[in-house]
């Protein structure tokens, strides 16, 4: 298995991904009105494609997992940028940090963060800050869904693609326990050919996580939760 797209729901999905698809300078892969999709190419290191799903409406539970964006020496002219493409300060209660909050066109928070060695290499997206209620846990489940490897970071747990190239993976002690709606983002793992999904599937339940079922219908795909709650979802392989 191995990280593959990165899914936001977004009331206006091509708004919303062609706003990212500026921020991170990826590669349009889909563009229609109820999906828009940009892929992100890490020289030497990952894919991560960057997917927005139409929803009715924007969820209410607070973000588990959001994007932490490089900034460092040029932090205040990423804010600027960002701010030109539609991107708007936003106050979560920050009070004094070195890393500048931001809201995307709808409402999604974001960090511009400011210098730090461990961010070398992550290339525009410098970490994926994820809540847990138990980081070292969640890390190994994480782990092994994704072959990603522990990595030196500020979180509690940090796992990065094994090339060490790409953004960070932070499993980060969560403020509250996971409510009853769903993410408004979330991660997606894809099937390698051979790999049996009902197999994988009894794997990801010893490991603590649990099958999903959103109620919509006959998909391709199957949705799980992590040990903390946070859905993801296993796509099968590609044929």
């Amino acid at each position: 298995m191995f990280l593959e797209n990165l899914v936001f729901d977004a009331v206006e999905p091509q708004r919303t991904g062609r706003f990212w698809e500026a921020v991170v300078g990826g590669e349009r892969l889909t563009d229609e009105p109820d999906g828009f999709e940009t892929r992100l190419t890490i020289d030497g290191g990952p894919v991560l494609d960057l997917c927005f799903q139409r929803v009715p409406e924007s969820p209410s539970e607070p973000l588990r997992l959001h994007l932490d964006l490089l900034g460092g020496d040029r932090q205040a002219a990423e804010v600027e940028r960002l701010l030109g493409l539609g991107a708007r300060h936003l106050d979560i209660g920050q009070q004094d940090v070195p890393w500048v909050v931001l809201a995307d066109p709808e409402g999604n928070p974001c960090c511009v963060m400011e210098e730090r060695s461990v961010y070398a290499d992550t290339g525009p997206i410098a970490a994926l800050p994820l809540d847990s209620a138990d980081p070292g846990r969640d890390a190994e489940f994480w782990a092994w869904l994704t072959g990603w490897v522990p990595a030196p970071g500020a979180a509690p747990q940090t796992l990065r693609h094994p090339s060490l190239r790409g953004p960070l993976l932070e499993l980060c002690t969560e403020a509250e326990p996971k409510g009853p709606g769903k993410n408004r983002v979330h991660l997606d793992v894809r099937l390698e050919a051979g790999e049996d999904p009902d197999e994988i599937e009894s794997r990801i339940v010893e490991r603590g996580g649990r099958r999903w079922h959103p109620g919509w219908g006959d998909l391709p795909w199957r949705s799980y939760t992590d040990p903390s709650g946070n859905e993801f979802c296993v796509l099968p392989a590609r044929s």
